[in-house]
């Protein structure tokens, strides 16, 4: 049986070599995938591609998906790492060039290792975000918007006792792409997602405001941008003149000097550039000498 693509690929691009994996695996143990499902132990080899044949399966076959996640359930012997792995290397260098039904289905298989919090999770989440792109309101972004935003809010409790920095990075992920659509005037399919991001991210605010001091000072100048948001407007007028309302047992807030003390890491701003665009950017600034960077950029133009 032929595997269907994942990817939408130029005639004359050479097929990822991440996807090529996945495509074999899948053809080679399309026996396997079906029930009655083999009892015994997989090898390491064998487990290595049994995890590849079942990623490609629910990512091409979404009428077999729940059957695959029940037998990766069933065989998963490292708290799901290999696979999150496999999840993880989708999500850095094939995102943008995966078929809209992939798209979905990849979605769908980060709620699954969110539930049963697979090693790894975490950095699915946070790469996903990196994934959003700012001042961009086409369907295909803000469908991601609203996926992750919903995702993060149904599963806050899990997140919030086993990653909570990854509220973090949502925070000022949503905070930053907010200023974008609230741009974008009342146009009917921003409405609602930007009731879900502000909820969301007043919810992270006002329940747990030392996430907030991770961000450092650029979560200030986020809520700068968007004073004009009532309930934004609100929160930077608490922080300013009345601190003591983020006061919980075990943590004191006392003045908006502590947010401004602390300096922002690079960590939150690479969530706004995506994994592809990290590696260009790092290539012109540490191998390229100054001065020569046009002609690179020209030729990734013309690629």
């Amino acid at each position: 049986m032929a595997a269907l693509k994942i990817t939408l690929t130029p005639p004359l691009e050479a097929e990822n070599a991440l996807e090529t994996s996945l495509r074999k695996a899948f053809e080679s143990q399309i026996t396997s995938l079906r029930p009655p499902f083999s009892l015994a132990i997989p090898s390491p080899d064998q487990y290595t591609l049994l995890n590849r044949a079942i990623l490609h399966g629910v990512l091409t076959e979404p009428q077999f998906a729940k059957t695959h996640i029940k037998h990766l359930h069933a065989i998963v012997t490292d708290g799901y790492a290999t696979f999150v792995t496999l999840l993880l290397g989708l999500v850095n260098y094939l995102y943008p060039k995966l078929l809209a039904s992939v798209k979905t289905q990849l979605l769908w298989l980060t709620d699954q290792t969110v539930y049963v919090l697979g090693i790894g999770y975490d950095a699915v989440l946070i790469s996903l975000l990196r994934q959003i792109v700012g001042a961009d309101c086409s369907d295909g972004n803000l469908w991601l918007c609203s996926k992750l935003v919903t995702l993060f809010l149904e599963h806050w409790g899990r997140l919030l006792e086993d990653s909570p920095h990854v509220l973090s990075f949502a925070l000022y992920t949503f905070l930053r792409v907010l200023t974008d659509h609230c741009r974008g005037g009342s146009v009917e399919k921003l409405e609602t997602l930007k009731r879900l991001e502000i909820h969301l991210c007043v919810k992270i605010m006002r329940e747990e405001f030392h996430l907030c001091l991770k961000i450092g000072r650029d979560f200030i100048r986020l809520l700068q941008d968007l004073v004009h948001v009532p309930e934004f407007r609100a929160m930077l007028k608490d922080i300013v003149f009345n601190p003591c309302v983020f006061n919980i047992v075990g943590f004191q807030f006392k003045d908006v000097a502590q947010i401004y003390s602390t300096r922002t890491s690079s960590r939150y701003s690479l969530l706004r550039i995506n994994p592809d665009m990290e590696t260009q950017l790092r290539f012109l600034l540490t191998s390229i000498k100054l001065g020569h960077q046009k002609r690179h950029q020209e030729e990734r133009c013309c690629g």
